[in-house]
């Protein structure tokens, strides 16, 4: 877990920028072949972020979370997590501001989007239950763990199926985005090209993510913070990066669905750290072993979770400071949970 931890703090420090600026690089060039893939072939902004994207830039996250159980360190694995979803949920916030038009959950309205923060939602609950009866386990596995991955599976047909038949649309203003269509869907090789792309864009974000997580591990330990300290700020931080990126890109590319769908949907996909966790997890059912802190997190992103669910609902096009209230609020709160988690820890 500390392969860096032996490197001098300038080192570790140098390193981290260099991986950070391989990931925005990377990651616009995958934004960019997202939205093409998302026109070629009919998937949708939403849906080509929730699942392609947001899968692709939690890999290194779920890495983490599962090399942590694996040695042991519940806290860390759990907190990653959690955090990290909190911090994607801020990060939306921060792509609101970049885009000066409207409010980025005024124009970003969709079924897709209500959907999955609904489904998020409904996600993070299973693990709220879990929490209430931890010790329970199946072979070492708490059931939840099973529940969990059944519910994303069915969750994703679910989005698809409300991607080609929505039973709801949004009120048309003129600040609400469009996805551009492409001249029919293309076939052949100009779409095996698109996805041999895509798929190695994704790898190089997903690895240089991991590296980002290695190296935030030492950081932290040579501050002297607990485990779920570590997790849920640090890792859950570097490894939350790539979706800042991909976020504010696709905003400025104006694939603002694109944008809010691999927030939204890397948020669902990251739900599932702590299923893998507790599968790596040998000691016992993962959620007998974990603080506050990441009782703190899980709280913490639901509450941010109803408010952007309140937010693409309510669709207020200009609030304070030309970003919507609920963009104020998601900040708010996540910085005031890391305050928060800093004072009692």
């Amino acid at each position: 877990m500390t392969d860096f931890g032996s490197w001098p703090l300038p080192w570790i420090v140098s390193a981290f920028i260099i991986v950070t600026l391989i990931i925005g690089w990377f990651g616009i060039k995958m934004t960019k072949t997202a939205r093409d893939l998302a026109q070629s072939t009919g998937l949708g902004e939403v849906l080509m972020g929730a699942v392609f994207i947001g899968a692709s830039t939690s890999l290194s996250g779920i890495t983490t979370s599962v090399s942590a159980a694996a040695s042991g360190y519940a806290e860390l694995a759990v907190s990653n997590g959690l955090g990290g979803i909190a911090a994607q949920t801020a990060f939306l916030a921060l792509a609101d501001i970049t885009y000066r038009r409207a409010n980025l959950e005024h124009a970003a309205a969709s079924a897709e989007n209500l959907f999955m923060s609904a489904f998020l939602l409904t996600l993070l609950a299973i693990h709220a239950l879990a929490l209430s009866v931890p010790t329970i386990s199946i072979f070492g596995v708490h059931p939840a763990t099973i529940v969990l991955i059944i519910i994303y599976i069915f969750g994703v047909h679910l989005l698809a199926r409300t991607h080609e038949t929505p039973m709801w649309l949004p009120r048309k203003t003129k600040d609400t985005s469009s996805e551009s269509e492409d001249q029919g869907r293309r076939h052949g090789r100009y779409l095996q090209e698109l996805w041999i792309r895509f798929t190695i864009y994704g790898t190089i974000v997903a690895l240089a993510g991991w590296s980002l997580a290695q190296l935030a591990i030492p950081l932290g330990e040579k501050a002297g913070l607990p485990h779920g300290i570590v997790g849920g700020i640090f890792t859950a931080v570097s490894t939350s990066i790539p979706e800042l990126v991909v976020a504010i890109t696709a905003v400025r590319m104006g694939a603002l669905n694109l944008a809010v769908g691999d927030i939204i949907g890397g948020n669902a996909f990251d739900t599932l750290f702590i299923a893998a966790s507790d599968i790596a997890y040998r000691e016992g059912p993962i959620y007998a072993d974990i603080s506050s802190a990441e009782q703190f997190w899980l709280a913490n992103s639901m509450l941010m979770t109803g408010v952007l669910l309140m937010g693409l609902i309510y669709r207020e096009r200009h609030g304070p400071g030309n970003i919507g209230l609920e963009s104020v609020v998601l900040l708010v709160l996540y910085f005031g949970g890391l305050i928060t988690l800093s004072l009692v820890g």
